[in-house]
């Protein structure tokens, strides 16, 4: 088993590093390895001509997809699916190969622990439109911040990875978006509590659309597809 992890793909536009990268190695994956994407990812996306397209291109990769969500997403099509427990954790099966990974998660992967919790806030919002390619859902609420926590409680703020689609305030303001909207800033918080508190060997992010390190133990991706185990 093989898990990697990439950033944002907006549905096809941004598919081609995840095929280039899966078709391009000799090396043989099956369903039971896994892709993470860090959000943003199209899957439950707002036109269905390119949702369809995302959903046949990633269902055709040699690996199962994963995915948290970002803040560009269809939340009243994501969350109109079942909940179901999957390796330890709340998931939406989209299809029997590409699953969401509910906020909050700790999901055990053939013994690798990964937190998962996906939202951010949408610094383009007044140009969408609320219930079309806006939702309001975008932003964590306390039930799922108070999950997240208790799971972390449960596992000892114990894990291998933690994936979020945007990043703790510190890291943030690192990478230079220090300046955040007020609702984004509890969210950061929330991450950055967690950065202090958990135990973990790397924290990948997308969000802000580059490739970098921060701390040696923090990543946003965008382009790289990378291999975590």
């Amino acid at each position: 088993m093989a898990i990697f992890v990439t950033g944002d793909t907006h549905g096809p536009l941004d598919l081609t590093k995840v095929r280039d990268y899966f078709y391009g190695e000799e090396n043989e994956y099956t369903k039971d390895d896994y892709l993470i994407i860090c959000g943003d990812t199209g899957i439950c996306g707002f036109d269905p001509s390119n949702e369809k397209m995302t959903r046949s291109i990633l269902r055709d990769l040699p690996v199962t997809t994963l995915f948290i969500d970002g803040n560009h997403e269809n939340f009243e099509l994501l969350n109109s699916y079942g909940v179901d427990i999957w390796n330890g954790g709340k998931v939406h099966f989209i299809e029997n190969d590409i699953i969401h990974l509910m906020r909050g998660q700790v999901f055990d992967i053939d013994g690798t622990k990964i937190f998962t919790f996906g939202g951010a806030y949408s610094t383009d919002k007044d140009y969408r439109s609320e219930g079309f390619d806006w939702f309001p859902e975008e932003i964590p609420n306390e039930e799922e911040y108070a999950e997240g926590i208790a799971n972390l409680e449960a596992h000892d703020y114990k894990v291998d990875y933690i994936i979020t689609h945007t990043a703790p305030r510190d890291v943030a303001a690192s990478l230079g978006y220090g300046e955040m909207s007020d609702d984004e800033v509890e969210l950061r918080k929330y991450f950055q509590r967690i950065a202090e508190e958990a135990y973990f060997k790397m924290w990948y992010f997308g969000h802000f659309h580059e490739d970098n390190d921060v701390e040696e133990v923090f990543r946003v991706l965008f382009d790289d597809v990378i291999r975590i185990v």
